[in-house]
């Protein structure tokens, strides 16, 4: 049976700082520029959600997009909008918010609401020239 990718497209804005707190502060402004602002600063994602499967004989849809559209919306877009990423989501208490990393939550929030039959990719914009893409592997 063929497999079809199905996309969504969704968008958050967050705030973050990259910074690895075992560095001194001149390593982290060495590394990571003016992304290691202690003062903060934003981005306009754009996030890309990719499901790939065999098309439902009974429905002609991989996935229903209306359930993907809620799913994205519920499990990302009202978790991380508007928030600081490093101090309101919890699972960058202890992890760089880089965007590979925020790709890896996103995905791993995702996977868990979804049919494991499907396969699960994220592509993460956090400039229009800056973006990651993670799958699970």
């Amino acid at each position: 049976m063929p497999k079809v990718t199905t996309h969504r497209k969704a968008h958050f804005n967050a705030a973050h700082r990259l910074y690895n707190n075992k560095w001194t502060d001149a390593k982290n402004v060495a590394v990571f520029g003016k992304c290691a602002n202690p003062n903060y600063h934003g981005h306009n994602y754009d996030l890309i959600v990719s499901v790939t499967g065999e098309i439902n004989a009974e429905t002609g849809f991989v996935i229903d997009i209306k359930i993907l559209k809620e799913l994205i919306k519920i499990e990302i877009e009202d978790y991380f909008d508007h928030k600081n990423l490093n101090k309101e989501i919890p699972e960058f208490k202890t992890l760089n918010p880089t965007a590979e990393n925020i790709s890896i939550v996103i995905w791993n929030k995702l996977r868990l609401k979804m049919n494991t039959k499907l396969d699960l990719k994220i592509t993460l914009y956090e400039t229009a020239r800056n973006f990651v893409t993670y799958s699970g592997k």
